[in-house]
């Protein structure tokens, strides 16, 4: 395998669904990292997150966290489904004509996410840019 050509697609170190003790956006992206750091070969250039059972803007939230702190040399990015189709697969649900409202939706989320793999979000401009 040449790993300097390899991107490897994980999730994210996240508390289980049923665990009662939630843990900060802080902790998940520096128990993340330390995961990525300790367990990955220095040589592979990239990671692209799945949104592993995270909300949208969850997932936008904690990528843009780790890539705030990201003291690796990784380059961290998405590859969502859910979190970056949700919106827009609502939109359709509820008017599959209303392209315009769909890929507005769409644009909104891939922008956020975007902004998210440089560590360049906040929830302001999550509010701003959905408005």
């Amino acid at each position: 395998v040449n790993l300097k050509g390899t991107v490897l697609k994980p999730n994210m170190i996240l508390p289980g669904a049923n665990c009662k003790q939630k843990a900060s956006t802080e902790e998940i992206a520096k128990k993340t990292l330390q995961c990525l750091k300790k367990n990955i070969p220095s040589d592979v250039p990239g990671v692209a997150f799945l949104s592993g059972g995270q909300s949208e803007v969850e997932a936008t939230k904690n990528l843009n966290e780790i890539n705030k702190i990201n003291d690796s040399n990784f380059l961290i990015t998405f590859s969502y489904g859910r979190g970056l189709q949700a919106s827009a697969l609502k939109e359709f649900g509820k008017n599959q004509e209303n392209i315009e409202n769909i890929q507005k939706a769409f644009n909104h989320r891939a922008k956020m996410n975007g902004l998210s793999s440089k560590g360049e979000w906040s929830e302001e401009l999550e509010k701003e840019f959905a408005a």
